[in-house]
């Protein structure tokens, strides 16, 4: 399985449902937007950032495997995050995201992606630590966990707020799996 056929659906299927969860917590929450500042923990991240940083986990993961540089909206969608407590947005503007990353999927070529699995590459925190990797570790060691480490916070919250949510709904996407009695 390449690079490419490993992130880009992971990251989709997972966006989408991330997305589906926001919209249960629309229909079964009063103060929606009042939702995306809430935190498992006060040291936490608010929603509202967990969302962004998991949408700019699927840029990323795209541009450094392509070894394209950032677009200034990912320096927008960061700093969204990182300012999520002062200014956590509205659902509608987390939706957006979503749909955004979900779109800029489809511009990376699986080519590009799928070549630099042997590749060096140099992953520069702001923190001031540096890690060099190949690609295939990098997907697997950073840009993975990383990525489901926000999706499985934003459920945590929305789950903590009192949305109901259950497995079915992290793992939708394997509905598409489900085989058919066969007598059906």
């Amino acid at each position: 399985m390449t690079l490419s056929e490993t992130l880009i659906p992971t990251y989709r299927q997972m966006l989408k449902g991330l997305a589906s969860w926001l919209e249960k917590a629309s229909e079964q929450v009063d103060d929606r937007d009042a939702l995306m500042a809430a935190r498992l923990a006060p040291d936490m991240f608010p929603l509202s950032t967990q969302i962004r940083f998991a949408c700019l986990q699927a840029h990323e993961g795209g541009h450094r495997l392509s070894h394209q540089d950032f677009p200034e909206a990912l320096d927008i969608l960061l700093e969204e995050g990182r300012n999520g407590g002062e200014n956590p947005g509205s659902m509608t503007d987390a939706l957006k995201r979503i749909d955004e990353a979900v779109t800029a999927l489809d511009a990376f070529v699986a080519d590009d992606m799928d070549k630099a699995a042997d590749q060096p590459l140099a992953l520069e925190l702001p923190m001031g630590l540096a890690f060099d990797l190949d690609g295939k570790t990098y997907a697997r060691d950073w840009a993975l966990p990383q990525f489901y480490f926000h999706i499985t916070m934003a459920y945590a919250i929305l789950r903590q707020q009192g949305v109901e949510l259950g497995k079915a709904d992290y793992v939708a996407h394997m509905f598409g799996y489900l085989r058919q009695p066969a007598d059906a």
